[in-house]
């Protein structure tokens, strides 16, 4: 007896391999001219300028302002992590628990800073914490403090930021997985005598780990490599990865270095995605997110 070919179900119609591939063949172009060559291209350079030499990674780990803006770009990645799901967890439940209008203005709240550009919320970002911005007049005009504070410049002030930036990537999944936990489960852990504590813990929390696992992820991958608002809020003091990488194309034009520094974030990325999946196995969440 012959097997049937495997088929993949969109939208409700199932599509052969051979369509579904040339359905996804746009996008797969679009990679592959977009990134994956020239990330292939600046990757050669930097083991092959001009012949086979690990030079340019040995100088990564040899200097340590390099080391020490890699340890700076992972912390800030993690801080910004953890702010975007203590502050979006929340906001999740709450959108989760909403209805109607309700519900509609929290969708716009978050969703609306998708609609801006990065560039304009770091800007606004700027407005507020300047020496003569709104944060630091509001405080000398309270009393609070006698001169302007140092707000600018600072690696609480670029966590700030990106956390701002990045909180719907972690806002969006953990809705969704909120939203799939049925409301009987909840009711019957009531019916049972567990309070309100003991539902979040024993129910709501581990039910909505898988968004919780993948808004973590995306935001920390995300973070990793987020040069806008890092360079502008927190200027050369606070240099990160990416900012590290603009310097050397485009003042110092060395692209076997900038390679190589894109190479040890591609690695460090790697590595953690598959340690990550095989902890938690993300593969079970990708079809409940």
């Amino acid at each position: 007896m012959k097997s049937r070919p495997s088929r993949f179900l969109l939208g409700g119609r199932t599509y052969s391999p051979a369509v579904s591939l040339l359905l996804a063949l746009p996008f797969l172009l679009v990679i592959l001219l977009a990134f994956l060559l020239p990330l292939g291209m600046l990757l050669r350079e930097s083991a092959f300028a001009p012949g086979f030499t690990v030079e340019h990674y040995r100088k990564v780990f040899d200097e340590p302002v390099y080391l020490r803006v890699m340890y700076r770009t992972v912390r800030i990645s993690i801080f910004v992590t953890l702010i975007s799901l203590l502050l979006g967890y929340p906001l999740a439940l709450l959108m989760a628990r909403a209805r109607g209008l309700q519900l509609s203005l929290l969708l716009i709240a978050v969703l609306l800073p998708l609609w801006t550009s990065v560039l304009v919320r770091t800007y606004a970002w700027l407005v507020l914490l300047q020496r003569d911005g709104l944060i630091n007049d509001m405080l000398t005009g309270l009393g609070i403090i006698d001169a302007p504070m140092q707000l600018l410049r600072t690696e609480g002030a670029v966590v700030l930021a990106m956390s701002h930036v990045l909180l719907p990537f972690v806002v969006l999944p953990l809705y969704a997985s909120l939203r799939a936990i049925p409301d009987d489960y909840e009711r019957a852990a009531k019916m049972l005598g567990a309070n309100g504590f003991a539902v979040f813990r024993h129910v709501t929390l581990p039910l909505s780990m898988p968004g919780i696992t993948s808004g973590c992820l995306m935001v920390f991958l995300l973070a990793l490599g987020f040069f806008v608002t890092p360079a502008l809020i927190g200027g050369p003091q606070q240099m990160m990865l990416a900012t590290l990488v603009q310097q050397q194309v485009t003042e110092l034009l060395n692209w076997p270095f900038a390679g190589a520094i894109i190479g040890v974030l591609l690695f460090a990325v790697l590595v953690l995605v598959i340690a990550f999946n095989r902890v938690v196995r993300l593969d079970r969440f990708v079809g409940q997110v």
